[in-house]
């Protein structure tokens, strides 16, 4: 044999003899009335397959932000006056403005080399409407930034819509503490002169 050849011959050996490990410690070694037992290769090799994801799933979620650090920056418009203003919360936060509650219950988005890329975050918006005596429930459910017309608020006055999920992936730069909406501070830049 070549010397190269031999190499190459090395790790596909070596994986042969893993998989003989596995299905001897799978099968115990054991027989069952006096016949050899049998364990089908595909269930051997799916099961390494799916204790290397769940490692790979592990170390990948160990490096992600955690839910409850996450911060969304949403966007509520009053259609009545044209006011807008961005709201920043984190998960199982809630903020009223006005007759309008806002409250944040998951932020998401997709890692930096998953495509299409998607920022959504499942939102919950209450409304006290003229005359009623509490808030009640317009919305809940996910909004899309990318596509907003997945799943729509219907409301004749308020409208809210996902504008930034700030998290953390593995290799990217830890989160940056949030700024102030231009809006505010372009009206306060003015008062000051």
């Amino acid at each position: 044999m070549k010397p190269l050849a031999t190499l190459a011959f090395v790790p596909l050996a070596a994986l042969a003899l893993a998989g003989c490990e596995q299905i001897s410690s799978l099968t115990g070694g054991a027989e069952e009335d006096g016949e050899p037992a049998r364990v089908e290769l595909a269930e051997v090799a799916s099961d390494a397959a799916i204790a290397q994801d769940a490692d790979a799933e592990a170390q990948m979620s160990e490096d992600v932000t955690p839910m409850a650090e996450r911060i969304a920056t949403i966007g509520l418009l009053n259609k009545r006056n044209n006011v807008t203003k961005d709201i920043q919360l984190k998960p199982g936060e809630s903020v009223e403005e006005g007759p309008v509650i806002v409250r944040l219950e998951a932020c998401e988005r997709t890692a930096p080399y998953e495509f299409p890329q998607e920022t959504g975050a499942f939102v919950q918006l209450d409304v006290l409407e003229r005359g009623a005596q509490g808030h009640a429930r317009v919305f809940s459910g996910w909004l899309f930034k990318e596509n907003p017309s997945l799943n729509v608020v219907e409301h004749p006055i308020y409208d809210v819509w996902v504008k930034d999920c700030a998290m953390r992936f593995p290799g990217e730069p830890a989160i940056e503490p949030a700024v102030e909406p231009a809006s505010e501070t372009a009206s306060e830049a003015s008062s000051e002169e």
